[in-house]
């Protein structure tokens, strides 16, 4: 394969927030994940230090929270203040103790010195309460709101950045689901109050790549957007880890994810909204979370609903999500070929946010004695350390394809994936091979410079079934030292690498 390039043909400029992460309170990624006082690694706050330690040696950018589905019948009230109560979670159905709220998220974040970006309550929430929440986070003093944050040993405003109007509220899923001419109108109203109380916001609302919501929620708010939502889980399983083998995986990375992002640009080209409005991938994963029996419409279960089936049919059997051997090398290279896709579009995708952080189907796994770093923790240790911040525009000749039938649909992707990216006089190089056993060369002209040496960083494992565990490590990075090119650089099966070079 060949790849020809030219530092002046550019796609647009990466927004580091294409690295960024999610946190939502379900099962184990709040409690026992990120925040745990119990915990020998606890800090004096309560925070998992190993955890943050993961996350900082990422570079974490952005993380969204209290969710996903929790927040559509969230009320951020009882999360702040020093006497919390527990309230029940509609959601997921459990008890929330409110202990870690919107100061202790805040916090977090501080600590990462990434952004805070507070997805609000759109399902059983109001307008009034959302620009209430913006309120108690960022005016200084005026109000009841920012006066209690006070009261709470916050004098200084926490001033967060990035809201989402909602998640998922297209969905009959969702707690509060609207239609789409509702939406619009909630969307737009809740806009102009969170404006009002502070206008420096960059505000999105959830969405999905429907023409019919888009038309309604644009037409309707477009003006007071700065981003729109869209999420992405591409494999799920019946009963949470019998998943499709590695070659199907690597069907799902072409089409499949590019499609959805160019519907939304389709739409936002339409309006002549996509100068101003960018898309927030604001949850993505190749798998699926596994929660069974949480929503029941045809109440099948009712008669076998007893205390014994909630614990064990619903809530542990979501310890599923955390078998650790589920997560291979197909994670790796799945998460490497959504990210690759997102550079290629970075002019109109700014963020996205891995789902979750930790546990469930997360990067980072915790037990009692430390934590497992999955396959795919380390791509994001390697994008967002080495890959620069300018993404030129390849031409690409003789690109191996691999081919094969999923769900009926013969589907054929390339085998290689590669993306160039430029900055401070450097070029590095996020180069994906899908191939489960064969090498891949591929070869570099640069138009205005000559390579002289390059590195290789490979994340890889023995196979594609490869994965890490409590006291297993297969899945890491290796290093090579700088190699003279002579027009050749190899990859190896299976493997997520970024390219370093050296040029004269």
């Amino acid at each position: 394969m060949k790849i020809t390039c030219k530092k002046s043909n550019l796609i647009g400029q990466a927004d580091k927030m294409l690295y960024g992460h999610f946190l939502e309170h379900f099962h184990t990624q709040t409690y026992g994940g990120v925040y745990d006082p119990t915990s020998k690694f606890a800090d004096e706050d309560g925070f998992r230090t190993d955890v943050l330690e993961a996350l900082k040696k990422i570079k974490t950018p952005i993380i969204r929270w209290p969710g996903g589905c929790y927040v559509s019948a969230y009320d951020w009230h009882y999360g702040v203040g020093k006497t919390r109560v527990p309230t029940f979670d509609k959601a997921w159905r459990t008890e929330e103790s409110n202990e870690f709220g919107t100061d202790e998220f805040v916090k977090l974040c501080r600590k990462l010195e990434c952004e805070p970006y507070i997805c609000t309550n759109a399902g059983t929430g109001t307008a009034e309460e959302m620009s209430d929440w913006v309120e108690y986070c960022n005016l200084k003093d005026m109000g009841r709101f920012a006066k209690e944050r006070i009261e709470n040993g916050y004098a200084e405003p926490h001033n967060v950045k990035y809201w989402s109007i909602g998640n998922e509220n297209w969905g009959s899923h969702e707690i509060g689901a609207k239609d789409a001419d509702e939406w619009a109108r909630l969307v737009r109203e809740s806009a102009k109050m969170m404006i009002r109380v502070d206008p420096t916001i960059e505000l999105s609302a959830a969405s999905i790549e429907n023409l019919d919501w888009n038309v309604s929620l644009l037409r309707q708010a477009g003006k007071y957007l700065d981003l729109i939502s869209i999420h992405g889980y591409w494999e799920r399983a019946s009963d949470g880890k019998t998943f499709s083998d590695y070659n199907t995986a690597m069907l799902r990375t072409g089409d499949d994810i590019t499609d959805r992002i160019n519907k939304v640009r389709a739409y936002l080209v339409a309006f002549g909204l996509d100068k101003k409005i960018k898309i927030a991938y604001d949850e993505w994963n190749y798998r699926g979370w596994y929660h069974p029996n949480v929503i029941d419409p045809e109440r099948t279960l009712k008669d076998r609903y007893t205390e014994e089936f909630y614990e064990n049919e619903v809530i542990n059997a979501r310890d599923i999500n955390d078998i650790n051997s589920v997560y291979t090398m197909a994670d790796a290279v799945f998460s490497a070929s959504f990210l690759n896709a997102c550079l290629k579009n970075c002019d109109i995708v700014k963020m996205t946010c891995f789902s979750p952080i930790v546990n469930t189907r997360g990067a980072i796994f915790t037990h009692e004695n430390g934590i497992v770093l999955r396959p795919q923790y380390f791509v994001f240790e390697l994008y967002s350390n080495l890959l620069k911040d300018t993404v030129l525009d390849i031409w690409r000749e003789n690109v191996p394809t691999m081919s094969g039938v999923f769900r009926n649909v013969k589907k054929v992707v390339d085998t290689v994936d590669v993306v160039v990216t430029y900055g401070d006089g450097e070029y590095a190089i996020a180069a994906v091979n899908k191939d489960p056993e064969n090498e891949q060369n591929i070869e570099l002209s640069i138009i205005e410079d000559a390579v002289s040496e390059y590195r290789i960083h490979t994340v890889n494992g023995s196979s594609t079934d490869s994965y890490n565990d409590v006291g297993r490590t297969e899945v890491g990075i290796t290093v090579t030292p700088w190699i003279p090119y002579n027009g050749i650089i190899t990859l190896s099966p299976h493997s997520v690498n970024v390219i370093e070079l050296k040029c004269y």
